[in-house]
């Protein structure tokens, strides 16, 4: 009996995709089963990771630019946190409409519990420090080639989503 392995290895594009997603996975659920007992998910660690790497401080914007997620998105997962305590919003001054957001003590603490797991160092030991680099140089290229696709594309799908504008003429 072949293997869905097989079938996928015949196309190096799509194994190598494959093998990308099924690590993501695996290293997420790593993650997930780690963070569980602290009442902390993975995607709220990133986010406390962020928010302390950028000064405590940041914009749904600047949030948006370093971990690849839709403001949208980003504004539900900001909404909960808040809800759970870990952030709170901030304005420069009361009429202002940008919003920043800002770690709590409790998102400070939540972000430093986090930080001391040791699922993803445990599961990245298995490469040597020059493979590590390697692959990060790798995923860099792969990065910036579907980042340039996206831009590339955007118009494409914008356009496709328009309806067709109507003449205002009548036909005689």
């Amino acid at each position: 009996m072949v293997s869905v392995e097989d079938v996928l290895a015949k196309n190096s594009s799509v194994y190598s995709r494959h093998l990308i997603g099924k690590t993501r996975h695996l290293m997420f659920w790593a993650r997930q089963r780690e963070l569980t007992p602290y009442h902390i998910l993975p995607r709220q660690a990133y986010i406390l990771f962020l928010l302390y790497n950028l000064g405590h401080k940041a914009t749904l914007a600047e949030l948006s630019r370093h971990s690849v997620r839709s403001i949208n998105t980003l504004s539900i997962q900001m909404t909960r946190m808040e809800r759970d305590g870990l952030v709170k919003k901030l304005r420069d001054n009361p009429k202002s409409v940008l919003l920043k957001y800002e770690l709590t003590e409790k998102g400070i603490n939540a972000y430093k519990l986090s930080n001391k797991m040791t699922s993803e160092k445990e599961i990245m030991s298995v490469l040597s420090e020059e493979e590590r680099q390697q692959l990060i140089s790798i995923l860099k290229k792969v990065i910036g080639e579907a980042e340039d696709y996206k831009k590339r594309t955007r118009r494409t799908v914008q356009s496709y989503n328009k309806k067709p504008v109507k003449s205002k003429t009548r036909a005689l």
